[in-house]
Protein backbone atom coordinates (compact mmCIF):
# COMPACT_ATOMS: atom_id res chain seq x y z
CA UNK A 1 0.00 0.00 0.00
CA UNK A 2 1.28 3.56 -0.91
CA UNK A 3 1.38 6.20 1.45
CA UNK A 4 1.79 9.44 -1.07
CA UNK A 5 3.03 12.88 1.37
CA UNK A 6 1.55 15.65 -0.22
CA UNK A 7 3.21 19.85 0.50
CA UNK A 8 1.12 22.71 1.84
CA UNK A 9 -0.12 23.17 -1.58
CA UNK A 10 -0.53 20.12 -2.15
CA UNK A 11 1.93 19.10 -4.38
CA UNK A 12 3.12 15.51 -4.47
CA UNK A 13 6.52 14.71 -2.70
CA UNK A 14 7.28 11.80 -4.57
CA UNK A 15 11.01 11.60 -2.90
CA UNK A 16 9.05 11.06 0.36
CA UNK A 17 6.98 8.64 -0.78
CA UNK A 18 7.05 5.18 0.80
CA UNK A 19 5.53 1.43 0.12
CA UNK A 20 3.92 0.26 3.76
CA UNK A 21 3.76 -3.64 3.18
CA UNK A 22 -0.17 -4.65 3.46
CA UNK A 23 1.09 -7.48 6.03
CA UNK A 24 2.48 -4.95 8.50
CA UNK A 25 -1.41 -3.10 8.75
CA UNK A 26 -3.02 -4.67 11.46
CA UNK A 27 -6.57 -6.20 10.59
CA UNK A 28 -9.51 -5.79 12.71
CA UNK A 29 -11.65 -8.35 12.37
CA UNK A 30 -13.61 -9.16 15.31
CA UNK A 31 -17.27 -9.44 15.98
CA UNK A 32 -19.44 -8.01 18.81
CA UNK A 33 -19.79 -11.08 20.78
CA UNK A 34 -15.78 -11.31 21.11
CA UNK A 35 -15.61 -8.24 22.75
CA UNK A 36 -19.17 -9.06 25.02
CA UNK A 37 -19.36 -12.04 24.97
CA UNK A 38 -22.76 -13.39 25.77
CA UNK A 39 -22.03 -14.47 29.55
CA UNK A 40 -21.87 -10.72 30.06
CA UNK A 41 -25.75 -10.04 28.67
CA UNK A 42 -28.41 -10.03 31.34
CA UNK A 43 -31.18 -12.58 29.95
CA UNK A 44 -34.68 -12.87 31.94
CA UNK A 45 -34.81 -15.94 33.80
CA UNK A 46 -37.72 -17.67 36.15
CA UNK A 47 -36.89 -18.39 39.36
CA UNK A 48 -38.39 -21.15 41.77
CA UNK A 49 -39.18 -20.46 45.37
CA UNK A 50 -39.65 -21.65 48.73
CA UNK A 51 -43.72 -21.30 49.14
CA UNK A 52 -44.56 -17.69 50.32
CA UNK A 53 -41.03 -16.58 49.79
CA UNK A 54 -41.67 -14.53 46.26
CA UNK A 55 -41.97 -11.18 48.12
CA UNK A 56 -39.23 -11.76 50.48
CA UNK A 57 -37.01 -12.78 47.70
CA UNK A 58 -37.69 -10.25 45.40
CA UNK A 59 -37.02 -7.80 48.42
CA UNK A 60 -33.67 -9.68 48.98
CA UNK A 61 -33.01 -9.31 44.80
CA UNK A 62 -33.60 -5.28 45.05
CA UNK A 63 -31.55 -5.21 48.50
CA UNK A 64 -28.00 -6.85 46.61
CA UNK A 65 -28.94 -4.80 43.23
CA UNK A 66 -30.31 -7.86 41.40
CA UNK A 67 -32.93 -6.63 38.98
CA UNK A 68 -36.24 -8.81 39.40
CA UNK A 69 -39.74 -8.72 38.47
CA UNK A 70 -42.41 -10.23 40.57
CA UNK A 71 -45.73 -10.03 39.03
CA UNK A 72 -48.90 -9.25 41.84
CA UNK A 73 -52.28 -9.35 41.39
CA UNK A 74 -54.91 -7.69 43.70
CA UNK A 75 -57.88 -9.97 45.47
CA UNK A 76 -60.09 -9.62 48.52
CA UNK A 77 -59.10 -11.85 51.39
CA UNK A 78 -61.94 -12.81 54.16
CA UNK A 79 -59.88 -13.66 57.21
CA UNK A 80 -61.46 -16.27 59.81
CA UNK A 81 -62.86 -13.81 61.66
CA UNK A 82 -65.15 -12.62 59.29
CA UNK A 83 -63.09 -9.41 57.96
CA UNK A 84 -62.09 -8.70 54.80
CA UNK A 85 -59.36 -6.90 53.38
CA UNK A 86 -57.25 -6.60 49.94
CA UNK A 87 -54.36 -7.81 49.34
CA UNK A 88 -51.84 -8.24 46.92
CA UNK A 89 -50.46 -11.96 46.07
CA UNK A 90 -48.35 -13.22 43.54
CA UNK A 91 -49.64 -13.64 40.48
CA UNK A 92 -47.45 -17.15 39.89
CA UNK A 93 -47.16 -18.89 42.89
CA UNK A 94 -43.46 -20.18 43.87
CA UNK A 95 -41.95 -17.85 41.04
CA UNK A 96 -40.33 -14.81 40.04
CA UNK A 97 -38.24 -13.47 37.42
CA UNK A 98 -34.80 -12.18 37.49
CA UNK A 99 -32.85 -10.47 34.77
CA UNK A 100 -29.38 -11.40 35.45
CA UNK A 101 -26.11 -12.43 33.46
CA UNK A 102 -24.55 -15.67 33.69
CA UNK A 103 -21.83 -14.62 36.40
CA UNK A 104 -24.58 -13.42 38.74
CA UNK A 105 -26.60 -16.27 38.68
CA UNK A 106 -24.56 -17.63 41.83
CA UNK A 107 -25.75 -14.08 43.79
CA UNK A 108 -29.17 -15.13 42.83
CA UNK A 109 -28.88 -18.62 44.03
CA UNK A 110 -27.18 -17.17 47.80
CA UNK A 111 -30.43 -15.46 48.04
CA UNK A 112 -32.51 -17.05 50.84
CA UNK A 113 -35.72 -18.72 49.85
CA UNK A 114 -34.51 -19.45 46.27
CA UNK A 115 -34.64 -22.88 45.16
CA UNK A 116 -33.42 -22.95 41.97
CA UNK A 117 -33.39 -21.34 38.28
CA UNK A 118 -36.17 -23.35 35.83
CA UNK A 119 -34.90 -24.85 33.34
CA UNK A 120 -33.40 -28.02 31.60
CA UNK A 121 -30.87 -30.33 32.27
CA UNK A 122 -28.39 -28.00 29.75
CA UNK A 123 -28.92 -25.24 32.13
CA UNK A 124 -31.27 -22.24 32.94
CA UNK A 125 -33.94 -21.44 30.07
CA UNK A 126 -34.14 -18.17 28.66
CA UNK A 127 -37.75 -15.83 28.65
CA UNK A 128 -37.73 -13.39 25.82
CA UNK A 129 -37.41 -9.67 26.65
CA UNK A 130 -41.15 -9.55 24.93
CA UNK A 131 -42.87 -11.93 27.19
CA UNK A 132 -41.57 -9.92 30.37
CA UNK A 133 -42.05 -6.51 28.85
CA UNK A 134 -45.90 -7.08 28.06
CA UNK A 135 -46.72 -8.65 31.19
CA UNK A 136 -45.04 -5.82 33.25
CA UNK A 137 -46.18 -2.83 31.06
CA UNK A 138 -50.19 -4.42 31.17
CA UNK A 139 -50.45 -5.63 34.73
CA UNK A 140 -51.67 -2.42 35.65
CA UNK A 141 -54.08 -1.77 32.60
CA UNK A 142 -55.92 -4.80 32.91
CA UNK A 143 -57.32 -7.27 35.87
CA UNK A 144 -55.09 -10.02 36.37
CA UNK A 145 -55.75 -13.15 38.37
CA UNK A 146 -53.95 -16.85 38.47
CA UNK A 147 -56.07 -19.83 36.76
CA UNK A 148 -55.31 -22.92 37.77
CA UNK A 149 -57.22 -25.25 35.46
CA UNK A 150 -56.97 -24.34 31.11
CA UNK A 151 -60.16 -25.15 30.10
CA UNK A 152 -59.89 -25.82 26.50
CA UNK A 153 -61.77 -23.12 24.25
CA UNK A 154 -60.44 -21.08 20.99
CA UNK A 155 -56.61 -19.98 20.50
CA UNK A 156 -56.84 -16.12 19.96
CA UNK A 157 -54.23 -13.46 19.63
CA UNK A 158 -54.45 -10.05 21.36
CA UNK A 159 -54.48 -7.18 18.46
CA UNK A 160 -55.11 -4.13 20.60
CA UNK A 161 -53.72 -2.44 23.83
CA UNK A 162 -50.47 -3.47 26.08
CA UNK A 163 -50.74 -7.42 25.85
CA UNK A 164 -50.72 -7.07 22.26
CA UNK A 165 -48.92 -10.01 20.16
CA UNK A 166 -49.22 -12.34 23.20
CA UNK A 167 -51.88 -15.57 22.54
CA UNK A 168 -53.67 -17.50 24.43
CA UNK A 169 -56.97 -19.11 25.04
CA UNK A 170 -61.19 -17.50 25.22
CA UNK A 171 -63.13 -18.02 27.61
CA UNK A 172 -66.47 -16.70 28.66
CA UNK A 173 -67.02 -15.27 32.15
CA UNK A 174 -70.53 -14.50 33.14
CA UNK A 175 -70.58 -10.97 31.06
CA UNK A 176 -67.46 -10.49 30.40
CA UNK A 177 -64.68 -12.45 28.00
CA UNK A 178 -61.28 -13.61 29.50
CA UNK A 179 -58.13 -14.64 27.70
CA UNK A 180 -56.42 -17.45 29.53
CA UNK A 181 -51.81 -16.44 28.94
CA UNK A 182 -49.64 -19.72 29.83
CA UNK A 183 -46.08 -18.41 30.48
CA UNK A 184 -44.91 -22.22 28.96
CA UNK A 185 -41.70 -22.53 31.10
CA UNK A 186 -43.06 -22.83 34.07
CA UNK A 187 -46.65 -23.91 32.83
CA UNK A 188 -48.28 -21.45 35.14
CA UNK A 189 -51.69 -19.82 33.55
CA UNK A 190 -53.33 -16.41 34.51
CA UNK A 191 -56.50 -14.84 33.47
CA UNK A 192 -57.10 -11.26 31.88
CA UNK A 193 -60.30 -9.73 31.38
CA UNK A 194 -60.25 -8.09 27.65
CA UNK A 195 -63.16 -7.00 25.40
CA UNK A 196 -64.19 -9.04 22.28
CA UNK A 197 -62.67 -6.62 20.11
CA UNK A 198 -59.18 -6.67 20.99
CA UNK A 199 -58.81 -10.22 20.02
CA UNK A 200 -58.77 -12.33 16.96
CA UNK A 201 -58.88 -16.08 16.63
CA UNK A 202 -55.83 -18.16 15.47
CA UNK A 203 -57.18 -20.17 12.65
CA UNK A 204 -54.95 -23.30 11.93
CA UNK A 205 -54.15 -23.88 8.06
CA UNK A 206 -56.52 -27.01 7.87
CA UNK A 207 -59.60 -24.29 9.21
CA UNK A 208 -58.43 -21.79 6.72
CA UNK A 209 -58.29 -24.52 4.08
CA UNK A 210 -62.26 -25.39 5.16
CA UNK A 211 -62.90 -22.39 4.49
CA UNK A 212 -61.81 -21.55 0.94
CA UNK A 213 -63.46 -24.65 0.26
CA UNK A 214 -67.09 -23.68 1.38
CA UNK A 215 -66.35 -20.08 -0.61
CA UNK A 216 -65.54 -21.72 -3.63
Amino acid sequence: MKIRLLSEKGEALPQLSQTVESSSVPVVNKSVEQFFPDHRISHWHAIYTSPRHEKRVHEHMLHRQLESFLPLYRTVHRWKNGCKATVELPLFPGYLFAKVTHNERVRVLEVPGVLCFVGSKTGASQISDFEIETLRSGLHLRKFEPHRDLVIGEKVRIKAGPLTGLVGVLLRNANSFRVVLTLELIQQSVAVELDIADVEPIRSQAHTAIDIKKQN
